[in-house]
């Protein structure tokens, strides 16, 4: 009987170390440095414990000292931690309609190389090879010892690729190749890298929340405008994935038929948010004979001239979802949107207008608005959101962790955890991914 009471203990007290790490990391992600006695008052730990785990993480390459800091009271100037950048390295796959974007990215968030094709999306074994070969590129910019830190793949993708063809004005090719191909599979097994897989508005979202504006917010609604919307949620510090893994597919929601004469017929006396809210929908509105042929750069030019084509899009943009927004906030109630997309220029302050003055245009009496913000990557939303999602379900201090069971993520292995290698930890954690259901 004692044995096993014992090894209970021990388990319990190996997840509470491994939490309280993680606590430590997140802290220095969000304030960028911070002394062992702030981290003991924000952990509530006694010295000697978070002295412990101070050490431990550096020994483990991920966290660093970066120098002293003089309060200009009495006693020694007290020793700053920061994040090791190159503490772990992950790539991250954006895979989308019209576009493959494959980036490599370290610790700190930073990317560190890209590879970018924009084209309508290929047959799944070529894009497999396409992906491999810039996998193996991006792999070079590291060293040796650099490489054994890297984490895993993120993989962001819409889950229904060969869907919704029609309210994009896009062709057939190969898109329904892709309904039963299982590219995480594929690509584990071409690079015998974990792959953590997520659609790509809640991939966009966790990025945002680890690196961006949800440093400082635990409770928001994540939008991201696209070729076409997708969306992510991040309620209490953690993503929240659903049943199926499309919790916050605001694509999805009804809205009013567009009013556009470019639009495509609605098939119903409604329509569905992505015929509206799509960058497709504006590339539609330059060139209707045409615009599959528009590349990110020609819409991004339409923004910069200021032409009425973009000008009509746009405020059919923000009427659609301002509506849908109402929506979501009497379901959801968050205190925060934060909408994010390919466009940049003057479109993030303009359409943040627009969309403020339409969201509260259309709340009920005794309603209040959500606050708007606009968010921090822009095009490399959906790139740093992918190569987030391994160091977030490594490093994220999420509450499995504590109880030893599978949470809501991709990588919920829970139990506890000794300190290997960091491919083998990944590779644990991979192992586990949740398989989306694709039937939706």
């Amino acid at each position: 009987m004692e044995g096993p009471r014992k090894s209970g203990r021990g388990s319990n007290s190996a997840q509470l170390r491994r939490y309280n790490e993680r606590i430590v990391l997140q802290i220095l992600r969000r304030a960028g440095e911070a002394s062992k006695a702030e981290l003991s008052r924000a952990v509530q730990l006694t010295n000697a414990a978070i002295g412990a785990i101070i050490q431990n993480l550096i020994e483990e390459g991920l966290i660093v000292e970066a120098g002293k800091r003089h309060d200009g009271g009495r006693g020694q100037p007290a020793t700053m931690l920061r994040l090791a950048s190159g503490g772990a390295y992950s790539f991250g796959v954006r895979l989308d309609r019209t576009n493959m974007e494959t980036v490599l990215m370290d610790f700190s968030g930073r990317l560190v190389a890209r590879r970018l094709h924009d084209l309508i999306l290929p047959a799944p074994e070529r894009a497999l090879e396409i992906l491999t070969e810039d996998l193996a590129i991006l792999r070079g910019h590291l060293s040796q010892e650099q490489q054994t830190r890297i984490t895993g793949i993120g993989l962001a993708q819409p889950f229904n690729l060969g869907a919704w063809l029609h309210e994009l004005g896009l062709p057939a090719a190969h898109f329904r190749e892709w309904d039963d191909y299982d590219l995480a599979e594929a690509l584990q097994g071409a690079t015998g890298l974990p792959v953590f897989s997520e659609n790509d508005g809640t991939a966009a979202a966790v990025a945002e929340h680890f690196y961006g504006l949800g440093r400082q917010n635990d409770d928001f609604l994540y939008i991201f405008l696209g070729p076409a919307i997708g969306g992510g949620l991040i309620v209490k510090g953690d993503v929240l994935r659903g049943v199926t893994g499309n919790a916050g597919d605001v694509a999805m929601i009804p809205v009013p038929p567009s009013r556009l004469p470019t639009a495509p017929k609605a098939r119903h006396s409604w329509d569905l948010l992505i015929t509206r809210a799509s960058l497709v929908a504006l590339a539609r509105n330059l060139a209707p004979e045409d615009f599959g042929e528009l590349q990110r750069t020609d819409l991004q030019q339409a923004v910069d001239d200021d032409a009425l084509p973009y000008r009509e899009w746009m405020e059919d943009c923000a009427e659609a979802l301002a509506l849908a927004l109402r929506s979501a906030y009497a379901l959801l109630d968050m205190p925060l949107v934060i909408v994010d997309s390919d466009l940049g220029g003057t479109f993030p302050d303009t359409f943040k207008s627009l969309l403020k003055q339409a969201v509260e245009h259309a709340a009920p009496e005794q309603r209040q608005s959500p606050e708007i913000a606009f968010g921090s990557f822009g095009q490399d939303a959906g790139a740093i959101g992918a190569a987030s999602l391994p160091q977030f379900f490594n490093f994220s201090p999420r509450a499995a962790i504590l109880t030893g069971g599978r949470d809501s993520g991709p990588a919920g292995a829970g139990g506890s955890e000794d300190r290997a290698s960091f491919p083998a930890r990944a590779a644990r954690l991979g192992t586990h991914l949740a398989k989306p259901d694709r039937s939706t």
